[in-house]
């Protein structure tokens, strides 16, 4: 990944167990700040099966270089068996923003 910043996007079987990782992302300074985006409808195949499920979405913002801990860390507490764990290189974004997420995170 080139760039410093990253989203990274979880999905969550729901708001109780999005709100947990969350806050221990948050508190463990792997990332500056979560939004958990509830009522989100996922439909996937699973196991050779069509799947339909209601889920929560974590968007989670970092620094590119703390994804290997993030993945490790979401992993290890993750519900689901195979865990949606995404980054997307964020190219562009108001400075001072980036800035702050860059103070909130603890460097690896």
């Amino acid at each position: 990944m080139t760039s410093v910043y990253c989203l990274v996007v979880c999905s969550c079987p729901d708001e109780e167990t999005a709100d947990v990782l969350a806050e221990g992302l948050v508190e463990g300074r792997l990332v500056a700040c979560v939004n958990v985006v509830s009522g989100v409808r996922s439909v996937y195949r699973w196991r050779g099966a069509l799947e339909k499920s209601a889920e929560c979405l974590l968007l989670a913002k970092t620094l590119s270089s703390r994804l290997p801990e993030l993945q490790a860390w979401l992993r290890a507490r993750h519900p689901y068996e195979l865990p949606e764990i995404i980054a997307i290189p964020i190219q562009s974004g108001l400075p001072e923003y980036l800035e702050w997420v860059g103070t909130c995170v603890t460097p690896p």
